[in-house]
């Protein structure tokens, strides 16, 4: 059974913590799905994911050009939590420079790349499993 999830669940806060790569799935301008692995961080209290890119990536690309509604999913054995919202692009140095120190602290210092971007995404829904304590 799955069913939506409570970010402040202490069973979700950990899921979303624990290193596991993603899937980033974002609409091609002819509605098909794009999917590509990703490192995403949640920040719960400002209600945001992030996922750093370079701005040349197709992902990026499909955001800049309206496709705003994304999915970014994770999957462990029977445990699984989706979280969608709608995107944006940041280049700014104080936006880049904060998804790059969450990136770090959940997976590893990414390497250089002057080409990084973020992509925020407000999070208007979490998905997940029953084992993550979805509603029965």
């Amino acid at each position: 059974m799955s069913g939506r999830l409570d970010l402040g669940a202490p069973a979700v806060v950990e899921f979303w913590t624990e290193r596991h790569l993603c899937t980033l799935t974002t609409l091609r301008k002819d509605g098909s799905p794009h999917v590509v692995p990703v490192g995403a961080t949640i920040d719960r209290e400002a209600g945001l994911l992030r996922v750093i890119s370079s701005d040349t990536s197709a992902h990026v690309r499909h955001v800049l050009a309206g496709a705003e509604r994304v999915a970014v999913c994770q999957v462990d054995g029977a445990r699984w939590s989706t979280v969608e919202g709608r995107a944006v692009v940041r280049d700014d140095p104080d936006a880049v420079a904060e998804a790059v120190r969450r990136y770090a602290g959940r997976y590893r210092q990414p390497r250089p790349n002057p080409q990084r971007v973020v992509i925020e995404v407000t999070i208007t829904r979490v998905l997940g499993s029953a084992s993550l304590g979805a509603p029965r």
